[in-house]
C-alpha cells in the first residue's frame, strides 16, 4: 500500500497531471463563455431571422402542447412528445463555435511557439559563435 501511495505521488509531483487538472479548470471556465456567447449573443441574432427563440422551433409528433400564458411552460407534457430540433441545431451552433475558438488558439499558440524555438536557436548560434 505505502508503494501505491507513493508512485501516486511522483505521479502527481510530476508537471502533466497538473497541467492536465489546469486544462479541465480552464477548459470548463472556457465552455461556460462560449455558451454565454452563443446563448445570449449569437442566437438572439439568429432568432431575428426565425422571428421567435430559435430554441423553441420544434415539432409535434404527439398530442396537443397548451402552454402557460405567463411562462411559457409546458402544461400536459407527459401527454405531448416534441421533436425538439432547435436545440440540437443550437447545439451543433455551439460545437462549432468551441471548435473555431480552440482552433485559433491553438494556431496563436503554435505561432507563438515557432517564434519562441527560432529565438532560442538564434540565442544558441549565438553563444556558439561566442565561444568559438
Amino acid at each position: 500500500m505505502k508503494k501505491f501511495f507513493k508512485e501516486f505521488g511522483d505521479f502527481i509531483s510530476k508537471g502533466n497531471a497538473f497541467d492536465l487538472a489546469v486544462g479541465i479548470i480552464i477548459g470548463g471556465a472556457f465552455n461556460k463563455i462560449i455558451q454565454s456567447l452563443v446563448k445570449d449573443i449569437i442566437m438572439p441574432l439568429i432568432s431575428l431571422i426565425g422571428g421567435k427563440d430559435f430554441t423553441l422551433w420544434y415539432i409535434v409528433l404527439k398530442g396537443n402542447p397548451t402552454y402557460d400564458p405567463l411562462t411559457g411552460a409546458l402544461l400536459n407534457a407527459s401527454e405531448v412528445v416534441l421533436l425538439t430540433y432547435g436545440n440540437f441545431i443550437q447545439a451543433i451552433i455551439d460545437f462549432l463555435i468551441i471548435a473555431f475558438a480552440i482552433f485559433l488558439a491553438i494556431k496563436v499558440m503554435t505561432k507563438v511557439k515557432a517564434k519562441a524555438e527560432i529565438a532560442k536557436a538564434k540565442l544558441i548560434k549565438k553563444e556558439t559563435e561566442k565561444a568559438e
